[in-house]
């Protein structure tokens, strides 16, 4: 199956503010509401690709684990529904629902979020320090379609916990891997396939 890997992105950049409806409950859902928190992790997912079904329960529960140390999670759907079926605001909610989520899924339909964050593929994980500068950018663990390996998002566990206790960003990041971001104008925006993030 194709893949894309994430873009290296310059570790301490500042968290990109946002506001998003989330389909679930018809709110809308802003960067700005997780202020205070001792993380933040933004992630760019998906309904169908198979990278973001593989880790979709385990993902949760990292979530539900890890809220209760002070880590705020939001989701977020940026694929062109019309590129791609079953991407659309009303998949986003029922996927949602069925998975109960441990956090909001919302959907930028208009992919100027996902733009702005220069994320590239599903999933893309994207966690923030206090101060909401980018502490990692890197894969939930090196669990893929069809290698065998059960998800327990080992990597992005070591990041969350080393954040958590003050030390420094992991030298080493591996860049998450998955489905391609379906743009609605067809570019790939930018996609840099370098070997790993780069840090500051």
């Amino acid at each position: 199956m194709p893949q894309t890997l994430s873009n290296p992105i310059v570790l301490g950049a500042s968290a990109i503010p946002f506001r998003l409806p989330e389909p679930l409950t018809g709110k809308e859902v802003a960067l700005e509401d997780f202020a205070g928190a001792k993380a933040v992790l933004v992630a760019f997912i998906s309904n169908v690709c198979p990278f973001v079904k593989l880790i979709d329960e385990a993902f949760n529960q990292f979530a539900r684990e890890y809220a209760e140390r002070g880590l705020k999670i939001v989701a977020i759907n940026s694929n062109a529904e019309e590129i791609k079926e079953g991407e659309g605001a009303a998949a986003v909610a029922e996927t949602a629902r069925s998975l109960g989520y441990a956090f909001p899924y919302l959907r930028d339909e208009s992919q100027k979020v996902a733009e702005a964050y220069d994320a590239t593929c599903t999933p893309d994980f994207f966690l923030y320090d206090a101060e909401g500068k980018l502490y990692y950018h890197g894969q939930f663990d090196d669990a893929r379609p069809k290698n065998g390996i059960a998800p327990t998002g080992a990597s992005l566990r070591a990041a969350v916990d080393a954040l958590l206790a003050g030390q420094s960003a992991p030298a080493k990041q591996t860049q998450s891997i998955g489905c391609n971001i379906k743009w609605r104008d067809g570019d790939d925006h930018g996609v840099r396939q370098a070997s790993q993030a780069v840090a500051a």
